[in-house]
């Protein structure tokens, strides 16, 4: 499978995501005049990126060399590895592979996006998709959703590993168990470098089976009783659903489904094949009136507490369909992803108010994570031997301790890499080094802006959500300079204006001198006027009530 060509050129590894974040997850391997990306993922915006939706990669790098692109190369189906796929293939309308699963997941995407004519190739395990100057082979992992793999770039430098997010599962839930034999052979075809999978790099020991979640389901819905229950887990983990539907079934459940990203996957994943239910087993929504408590499992997103998932409306009163109530088992099968645990706290608090029973992941074996912890790590390790290492996907703390456990395991200090998001990894079969920076970054998405939010956006939002706004409206002659009305002021979450007449009577006067002396002064350029107001207003108000609020003058000329 090695590629014959002159070894004097360097092979380029670029991170646009993934890198120091959970999530976002992007990364672009450039080979002489060839450029393959491997995942299109999104992340969640942080708590100070106030009304954001999703936060993709920037992908400046990959328009200014679109020429060069040969395709976007998928190791799964979960959101932060797909999620931006509709937003780079807006810009560049490039092939996309990947397994059955993962395109069909995409599809649903490409659909609600309004995207036509995407070349989308569906690849089996081992298949290879043969560029000019690499290869691209396609190798089973195990994860938590099926399809999952870890994908090698051939080239005449060596092999370039990239694991995807695995753990090593001996007994998955659809028994397709992770292929060995070929991450053996390539060791031995000779891996030049290897990117990994960090997120659980600081957890010691092995992930535990996907098949232990469904013992601890079993001996829930046994003690359930005549309770309804309602199921909260990721969307994205079928093997999850699958073992909802199995202990539903064995204990003559019907099962329903609610939120928007759940039935979508439901639906694909049933149609697929990878989510065996029988039919009659699954019922719509609006007919769980016609059942009795004891004869459902409802499946519901919310497991992080996300305000408008189902499970939020649900605890919150607003859900259309259902009502929590005296005696319903809720089942939250995640664990908090960091950042999320007072939003899980929140619901839980309304949901226990409620009357409902919740059991979490602290409190019963309902959870396993899909990424490999330390142990697995370095078996990964010690199978592949590469000659170069870059820990990826994970933030510092984790990439700093995969690094520590390849160094544990002998390899130089010199030859593992923790690196930055943009970050030019230079690579051939001899050596390998940082060379350098691309423009990288996250992009925003609010509504249908993609990018038209920024850092000034932010901080705007930020000001007005914690000192609120001040306008002050003017209308002045255009010929003479005189002001013919105002000054008035609105204001919108600093003070309440009725109680605060003496401080709004202070200002307007503030505003009024302002006007008179560059009445005197025959000033008329709108924009030191404006700015006089502002930084005497600004002064007025913090001596008064040591607050800032943003401030917005208005001139109108007649």
């Amino acid at each position: 499978m090695m590629l014959l060509f002159k070894n004097d050129e360097q092979i380029k590894v670029i991170p646009l995501g993934g890198m120091n974040e959970i999530g976002k997850n992007m990364t672009v391997i450039e080979y002489r005049d060839e450029i393959m990306i491997i995942d299109a993922g999104l992340s969640f915006p942080e708590d100070e990126m106030l009304g954001i939706d999703i936060v993709i990669p920037d992908i400046t790098y990959l328009v200014k060399n679109r020429d060069k692109i040969k395709g976007i190369f998928i190791t799964h189906g979960h959101e932060d590895h797909i999620g931006a796929l509709p937003y780079l293939l807006k810009k560049i309308n490039i092939p996309v592979y990947g397994s059955r699963l993962s395109m069909g997941l995409l599809e649903v995407k490409l659909k609600e996006h309004k995207l036509e004519n995407v070349e989308l190739h569906i690849i089996k395990p081992r298949e290879v998709i043969k560029l000019r100057n690499m290869e691209v082979e396609f190798i089973k992992t195990t994860h938590s959703i099926p399809d999952s793999y870890s994908i090698a770039v051939h080239t005449d430098q060596g092999v370039i590993f990239h694991t995807g997010d695995f753990k090593v599962d001996l007994t998955p839930i659809d028994g397709d168990v992770m292929d060995f034999r070929r991450i053996c052979e390539l060791s031995e075809e000779g891996v030049i470098l290897m990117l990994s999978d960090s997120t659980n790099a600081e957890r010691p020991g092995y992930t535990k089976s996907e098949k232990k979640v469904g013992v601890g389901l079993d001996d829930l819905f046994t003690k359930a009783g005549d309770s309804r229950i309602i199921v909260a887990t990721f969307a994205s983990n079928i093997h999850r659903l699958q073992q909802v539907v199995d202990a539903a079934k064995k204990h003559g459940r019907k099962v329903t489904v609610s939120g928007r990203s759940m039935l979508n996957v439901v639906n694909v994943a049933k149609e697929l094949g990878y989510l065996e239910v029988e039919d009659d087993m699954i019922i719509d929504l609006n007919d769980v009136g016609n059942y009795e408590d004891k004869e459902l499992v409802i499946i519901t997103t919310g497991s992080q507490g996300e305000p408008m998932s189902a499970l939020a409306r649900m605890a919150n009163s607003e859900h259309k369909k259902i009502e929590i109530k005296e005696g319903d088992l809720v089942i939250i099968s995640a664990h908090p992803i960091p950042g999320n645990e007072k939003l899980i706290s929140k619901v839980i608090n309304f949901l226990l108010e409620k009357g409902a029973e919740v059991v979490s992941s602290d409190i019963a074996d309902i959870h396993v994570s899909g990424h490999a912890c330390q142990q697995e790590l370095k078996l990964m390790l010690r199978l592949v031997k590469p000659k170069f290492f870059l820990p990826a996907h994970g933030e510092y703390r984790m990439l700093k301790k995969h690094a520590e456990l390849a160094r544990g395991l002998g390899m130089n200090k010199e030859d593992i890499f923790v690196i930055n998001n943009g970050d030019i990894l230079e690579v051939n079969k001899d050596e390998a080094s940082i060379k350098g920076k691309v423009a990288t970054g996250n992009i925003l998405v609010d509504g249908l802006g993609v990018g038209d939010v920024g850092n000034i956006v932010l901080r705007d939002r930020k000001h007005l959500s914690e000192d609120g706004l001040m306008t002050i409206v003017v209308t002045i002659s255009k010929e003479e300079g005189r002001v013919l009305a105002g000054p008035d002021i609105i204001s919108r979450g600093f003070v309440y204006v009725r109680e605060s007449e003496d401080l709004m009577d202070g200002a307007k006067q503030i505003v009024r001198d302002v006007l008179s002396e560059c009445e005197e002064h025959n000033i008329k350029e709108w924009a030191y006027l404006k700015n006089n107001i502002k930084e005497q207003l600004k002064e007025y108000l913090y001596q008064k009530t040591k607050r800032n609020p943003m401030i917005l003058p208005i001139i109108m000329e007649v």
